[in-house]
């Protein structure tokens, strides 16, 4: 285990923050650790934090943790990231098998199973499920969709338009247009009420 690990949580949720935090304190005896509620914050803590460890979440106000990640793997080689989410693992599973990130937590975990799952983070153990992304759902469409699908998905959830999403990913109108089209094709429906309400019905969180 690390002795003296320098740790961000970012999490858009203060108490889901303080919450870690706290069992990091109490459970670890840990001190160096820093919080963030933004993708934007995350990287201003970054440069100034030499920060080892990574508690992340996928859904913030300001993007998605897939905008994020190929950055962070890109500038920050040796960080060790752990994702803590709502989210359903196996609809995020290529995103981050990609990006070699094999520890992934459901908030919804009872307190000593995150104690033990944190444990073995923290000393670079495999996690108990060697393959946290290994349980799929067939029935689940939101498991068919790209990493970029994804992040367009997401803004798509949010009511963001065609040219807003484009400016946002810095994509055309027309390649934007395109992953859509995509995105109904896969979840076999024809509109952006429907792809919420099949979300709605797979707890996709926006």
């Amino acid at each position: 285990m690390f002795a003296h690990p320098h740790i961000i949580i970012a999490d858009d949720h203060s108490m889901i923050r303080k919450g870690i935090k706290l069992l990091l304190v109490t459970q670890f005896g840990y001190k160096n650790i820093y919080e963030v509620n933004s993708c934007n914050e995350l990287f201003v803590e970054l440069k100034r934090t030499p920060a080892t460890h990574l508690v992340l979440d996928i859904i913030f106000a300001d993007g998605t943790a897939m905008e994020v990640i190929a950055t962070l793997r890109q500038l920050y080689p040796e960080l060790k990231i752990m994702i803590f989410s709502m989210q359903l693992p196996e609809v995020y599973a290529e995103v981050f098998r990609n990006h070699s990130i094999h520890y992934f937590l459901e908030k919804s975990t009872n307190e000593d199973k995150t104690v033990s799952y944190l444990r073995k983070f923290f000393s670079d153990e495999p996690p108990p499920n060697r393959n946290p992304f290994s349980t799929t759902s067939k029935n689940n469409p939101f498991t068919l969709l790209s990493p970029r699908e994804l992040e367009i998905l997401h803004y798509m959830l949010n009511g963001h338009k065609t040219n807003v999403i484009a400016q946002n990913l810095n994509l055309s109108n027309s390649t934007v247009s395109t992953i859509k089209r995509r995105i109904f094709e896969k979840t076999d429906t024809n509109s952006v009420a429907q792809v919420l309400e099949l979300a709605m019905l797979y707890n996709i969180n926006y």
